[in-house]
C-alpha cells in the first residue's frame, strides 16, 4: 500500500538500471559513454587506482602503455557508438519514408500552403491549417516549389 510513497528510495536502483541498459539507438550503455568505463560492482572487478598500481608494482613505461591502450579502446567504443547511432537513424528514416507518397506538381496546378505554428497566421487551436490556393509557378528539384498567388 505504501510502496508509491517510497519511490525516492527506489529511484537510485531505477537510474542504475536505466544507465546500465544497452540503448538500441546508440548500441551502448549511457553509463559507459559518460564515464568511459563499464559499470561494475567494485567486488567484481579490479579498479585501477594508485593503491592498486603500487601493489602490482607496474613500472612507468608499462603503466603508460596500458593507459594508452585503454584510451584507444575508449575512442574505438565511442566511434562504434557513433556509427551505430547513424545506422539506427538511417533505419528509422527509411522506415518513416516508406509511408511518404511522392507527388509530382506541374506548372499552373493549384495547391494549398501549409500554415506552420510559428507563422503569424497561426492563431490558436481552431485556426485553419492551410492557406488560400496558390498556383505552382515553378517546380524545383528535391520537391521544392515556387508559388504565386491566384491574382
Amino acid at each position: 500500500m505504501d510502496n508509491h510513497r517510497k519511490w525516492h528510495e527506489k529511484l537510485t536502483f531505477s537510474l542504475l538500471g536505466y544507465r546500465t541498459t544497452m540503448r538500441t539507438s546508440t548500441g551502448a550503455m549511457s553509463y559507459m559513454l559518460v564515464y568511459d568505463t563499464e559499470a561494475v560492482i567494485p567486488a567484481e572487478g579490479e579498479i585501477s587506482s594508485l593503491r592498486f598500481i603500487q601493489e602490482v608494482k607496474l613500472d612507468d613505461a608499462e603503466l603508460i602503455r596500458v593507459r594508452q591502450e585503454q584510451l584507444i579502446l575508449i575512442d574505438e567504443k565511442r566511434m562504434d557508438t557513433v556509427c551505430h547511432g547513424q545506422l539506427y537513424q538511417n533505419r528509422m528514416a527509411s522506415a518513416l519514408n516508406k509511408r511518404v507518397k511522392p507527388r509530382q506538381f506541374t506548372l499552373g496546378q493549384l495547391v494549398l500552403k501549409k500554415i506552420f505554428p510559428l507563422n503569424e497566421e497561426a492563431k490558436g487551436k481552431f485556426a485553419p491549417n492551410w492557406q488560400d490556393p496558390y498556383v505552382v509557378h515553378r517546380a524545383l528539384s528535391g520537391g521544392a516549389l515556387i508559388l504565386s498567388e491566384m491574382d
